[in-house]
């Protein structure tokens, strides 16, 4: 049976009509099928939503961790459509680090917490700073480095310049494992020693180094090792 085009359903039936109700009546493919806008001459916006979730398990996260390039060669997708998704999950993870933001950022928890958006989609390591005053308030997060899927290279200058430069007084390092192992690597345990002496030469606090996996967190301090 040969399919009925969006443009001859029934209005109350078309996603974005419902949306004007409510986005929380609209389900995944429906609300993927907005962002598509458009679909092909054989597959309509909902029929690519569908086949972009199923190429993804239906996981949102998995998406998210796709590159335009990747995601763009789904055909019926391209680059343009591409970059809308891309685009909106972005922004749900700026939102969600919004929402996250602590009134200080004392403990590994609240670290793991504030970092855990901006972080839980990566498929490389990245290096973060978190600059703070004496209240452990943030001053600025940086980024110092983004590296391969296994380790980062961190130039330990490059950090004492940022936390000298934003007259920070306490300083928090935190890097993730897209692997999803809390295990330290002794690169991890060299890194932190590191940080640990140069803080101390500049009689900044290194409260902690903390990795972040989507699920969980290791923290150095917390185990005693800072």
């Amino acid at each position: 049976m040969e399919k009925l085009p969006m443009n001859m359903w029934a209005k109350e039936d078309l996603p974005s009509e419902k949306a004007l109700q409510g986005f929380d009546r609209l389900s995944n493919t429906e609300i993927l099928s907005i962002l598509i806008g458009t679909g092909t001459k054989n597959e309509n916006a909902i029929d690519l939503a569908r086949k972009v979730l199923g190429q993804f398990d239906n996981n949102l996260s998995a998406i998210a961790k796709c590159d335009i390039d990747t995601l763009s060669k789904i055909p019926g997708i391209g680059k343009s459509k591409a970059t809308r998704i891309l685009a909106a999950l972005e922004l749900g993870k700026r939102r969600q680090a919004t929402n996250n933001a602590p009134k200080d950022l004392m403990s590994a928890t609240r670290i793991y917490n504030y970092m855990l958006p901006m972080m839980q989609d990566l498929d490389v390591e990245e290096f973060w700073v978190l600059l703070m005053n004496h209240n452990f308030k943030l001053i600025k997060p940086v980024r110092i480095s983004r590296g391969g899927i296994t380790e980062v290279s961190v130039d330990i200058r490059i950090v004492m310049r940022e936390a000298v430069l934003n007259n920070a007084t306490i300083l928090a390092a935190v890097h993730n494992h897209p692997s999803g192992s809390l295990k330290p690597s002794k690169a991890d345990d060299m890194l932190t020693n590191s940080l640990n002496k140069a803080c101390e030469l500049m009689r900044i606090k290194f409260l902690d180094h903390v990795i972040v996996t989507d699920g969980n967190y290791y923290s150095y301090h917390e185990t005693g090792k800072i």
